[in-house]
């Protein structure tokens, strides 16, 4: 994946079957279906691919437990059909995880039993392994630093889990294709109209500051929580459509967990479900639910959030965390659906819409990561029936994903690469895939792959979506920072002017990630 090949193909294509604006997991998602359908495509991405929403997640491909709790159904069986097709289509990325429920009343473990038995049964046959009710002696046993007060036994249920930005962009790679362009750091200047219908758009190409105007039979607006600012762009008086949702996620060191299992919290102070989840030898946990005035590419988590996360975790852990422990904090916002009546986001649902403008532009409106492949079929197939595009059909059910390998060693941190691994080893010497940290893995090879084969252009990119160190611990990934910069200009051919500004930009960002 190269952007300067992506620039060749801008410059030869006269109009394009379809233009997506929106380079996270929806609107990489559609540039797999529609590549694989051969329709013409040009992606673009205002930042750098997943770098919104779709980098912030708790890391699971899941049915969905709370949207069960609320009644959700179609959501739930939905989720749980495209978890299995996930799974089966990238099993380098997305792996079982099991999960404990602690329960603390007479009740409570036949009452989620009965639930997680329920959901066994809505997966069928993709179904990740059975749920069981096990004793207190269990329940220790796989959590060993659960809370032991009033402890009377659990349940353990399976979900999945994966990286996902690494997910977007191995999704990138898997669109990458003869007739697809896919270019990030473009931003949309606007919608060109021909007899009140859309017929392309106008975008600036922010790393060469050129401006252009492209021709489009169809244009796909998937741009998550900022969808409504597209909207406006076709219809300018259109009433409010997106409520953002803030969720926010803290990291702590294994020994938290001391486990290979996950934990659910079923029942939070604020009704929510929590998860503790083990992520590349860290505990993730989160996360929280925020209605948010206003959506920001960079949000910032609330002192109240980290407060709320801390509180209900501790009740379940032996060692309870401080924001001392934190080393990392990471906000997403949800774009969940605008409701009229006064509604808390938690109970807002998670499926997605797929909204068709008067003048052709299609939106897509919500949904989540673990439904994305579905999320781009019924966009692609929104244009095939306003007659935009020419009937071709859905492809991506068995469609094997970039690098797809079975059998992996997910103890390994360069499972993400799956069967290009070794390609990325032999990118140098032995030398250059000794790790530059001791606390996460990152190489030399790793840095040059990232910039030569996955269009990572900022340091940025490298240390939060090439690999997960800024999301893993901040205050490691600012030290290690001048060296990652100072590789990057080599590759690059950068001065030390690039160097410094880039530097300047990380130690900025990165006060957003630490407590």
């Amino acid at each position: 994946m190269n952007r300067n090949d992506s620039i060749i193909k801008l410059n030869k294509v006269l109009e394009w079957d379809i233009v997506i604006i929106g380079g996270g997991a929806s609107g990489l998602g559609i540039a797999v279906d529609a590549s694989k359908r051969g329709y013409k495509t040009l992606l673009l991405e205002k930042y750098d691919f997943g770098k919104g929403t779709s980098s912030r997640s708790t890391k699971l491909i899941h049915g969905g437990v709370r949207y069960l709790q609320n009644g959700d159904i179609t959501l739930v069986i939905e989720s749980l059909k495209e978890r299995g097709i996930l799974k089966r289509n990238a099993p380098h990325l997305v792996q079982d995880l099991s999960f404990v429920i602690p329960t603390y009343d007479w009740w409570a473990s036949p009452f989620y039993g009965i639930g997680m038995k329920i959901y066994d049964m809505m997966a069928g046959k993709l179904g990740l392994g059975k749920s069981v009710i096990i004793s207190k002696k269990e329940t220790e046993k796989l959590i060993p630093n659960v809370n032991k007060k009033g402890l009377r036994g659990g349940v353990i249920y399976h979900d999945g889990q994966f990286d996902d930005s690494r997910m977007a962009i191995t999704l990138a790679l898997s669109a990458n294709s003869k007739k697809t362009a896919l270019l990030n750091y473009c931003n949309v200047d606007g919608l060109i109209k021909k007899n009140k219908e859309i017929v392309g758009l106008s975008f600036t190409d922010s790393i060469n500051s050129k401006k252009y105007q492209v021709k489009s039979k169809v244009v796909i607006n998937a741009t998550g929580v900022f969808a409504e600012e597209i909207i406006r762009m076709d219809q300018p008086k259109i009433e409010k459509m997106i409520q953002p949702s803030q969720g926010v996620h803290i990291v702590l060191e294994k020994k938290f967990l001391k486990s290979k299992h996950a934990i659910l919290i079923p029942q939070t102070s604020d009704g929510r479900v929590l998860f503790a989840v083990p992520w590349k030898n860290y505990v993730v946990v989160g996360t929280t639910d925020t209605q948010i005035k206003d959506a920001n590419d960079e949000p910032k988590p609330l002192k109240e959030e980290i407060e709320f996360i801390l509180k209900n975790a501790g009740k379940y852990m032996t060692i309870k965390p401080k924001r001392g422990d934190i080393k990392s904090v990471f906000a997403g916002l949800r774009p969940l659906a605008a409701t009229s009546d006064k509604k808390s986001t938690k109970e807002v649902s998670r499926s997605h819409k797929i909204d068709i403008s008067p003048s052709g532009l299609i939106s897509v409106l919500g949904g989540k990561w673990t439904t994305y492949r579905k999320i781009a079929e019924d966009a692609i197939d929104a244009a095939i029936s306003i007659n935009k595009l020419k009937k071709k059909k859905c492809r991506t059910e068995k469609t094997k994903l970039f690098g797809y390998k079975k059998n992996i060693d997910w103890s390994d941190q360069m499972h993400v690469y799956g069967s290009l691994k070794k390609k990325v080893e032999s990118l140098g010497g032995k030398e250059d895939n000794k790790s530059l940290s001791s606390k996460f893995y990152i190489s030399n090879n790793i840095i040059k792959w990232s910039i030569i084969h996955e269009m990572a252009i900022t340091l940025e990119d490298v240390l939060a979506r090439r690999t997960r160190c800024v999301f893993l611990d901040s205050n490691e990934s600012k030290k290690i920072a001048p060296g990652v910069a100072k590789k990057m200009a080599e590759i690059l051919e950068k001065d030390q002017a690039w160097i410094d500004t880039e530097l300047k930009n990380f130690n900025k960002l990165i006060k957003n990630y630490t407590v």
